[in-house]
């Protein structure tokens, strides 16, 4: 890992914390690489159950770091397209498909493309002092990273629009009141509850935990028919899971379940 990405796995839990505070951990692209590397062995590793993405310093993510772009040409049409689909699509993908619950801990200031990936995050934690904003309208651009299809989902079309069109920074108080947060502490109690969360997780079933992600994740696009046959084919899945025979011995035996994420 370089020194602006710092990645640690204790307790079956990883962290991925952005380093680059004195940019507000605005993301390159080689780091963008290495979440996106980070996530997918996550998803391999049956020893990682759970995933906290957090950050150092007054900023969680300031969006895409532009002035660490490489210079270009003249565009050629599809350039951007590819580009974006590339890059911000692919990091907010493998957040979304990783295998493993994803924790946001949102330090502070996610705007752009660090908003989005802490909405794409299956939890998000957020300090006080944290803002989030989507910046895109105030540099004449159109949102990517997923905007445009996570806030919908999470708060509504005419919610999602608003903070969109607008620009406006969102305190922490006010994303958890539209739903965008699960839950606001205060600053000095971010991390602990964090790693609170991330051992509940960690110590949870971690295969049905990923099954329920993924059929939660594809539950806005399905029609009634596809939803329940993608319930009864994760259930068939689960089943023969160590942990759904341990879940289903405990009940029987009174006992609390151990469960180890296989």
């Amino acid at each position: 890992m370089s020194a602006t990405i710092e990645c640690t796995t204790a307790d079956a839990v990883t962290w991925i914390t952005l380093n680059r505070p004195e940019a507000m951990n605005a993301l390159t692209r080689d780091q963008r690489e290495e979440i996106i590397g980070i996530l997918n062995s996550a998803s391999a590793d049956p020893d990682v159950r759970a995933v906290v993405i957090t950050a150092t310093g007054r900023g969680f993510c300031a969006g895409a770091d532009l002035r660490g772009a490489p210079a270009t040409g003249p565009l050629v049409p599809g350039d951007v397209a590819r580009t974006i689909r590339l890059g911000a699509q692919r990091l907010i993908a493998a957040v979304m498909d990783c295998e493993k619950p994803v924790v946001a801990a949102v330090n502070g200031t996610a705007a752009g493309i660090g908003a989005h990936l802490a909405f794409a995050c299956d939890l998000v934690l957020a300090a006080e002092s944290a803002r989030f904003i989507e910046v895109f309208a105030r540099r004449g651009l159109v949102p990517d990273g997923a905007g445009a299809y996570l806030l919908p989902r999470l708060v509504g079309p005419q919610r999602a629009k608003e903070l969109m069109f607008f620009g406006d920074a969102l305190s922490s108080a006010d994303a958890e009141r539209l739903g965008l947060v699960n839950r606001t502490v205060p600053d000095g109690e971010l991390r602990k509850t964090a790693q609170e969360w991330a051992a509940r997780l960690a110590s949870g079933p971690t295969r049905a935990i990923a099954l329920t992600k993924q059929l939660v994740n594809a539950s806005l696009e399905s029609d009634r028919a596809t939803a329940f046959a993608a319930e009864a084919a994760a259930q068939e899945i689960n089943m023969t899971t160590a942990d759904a025979q341990e879940g289903v011995a405990s009940f029987k035996e009174r006992r609390d379940p151990t469960y180890q994420g296989r």
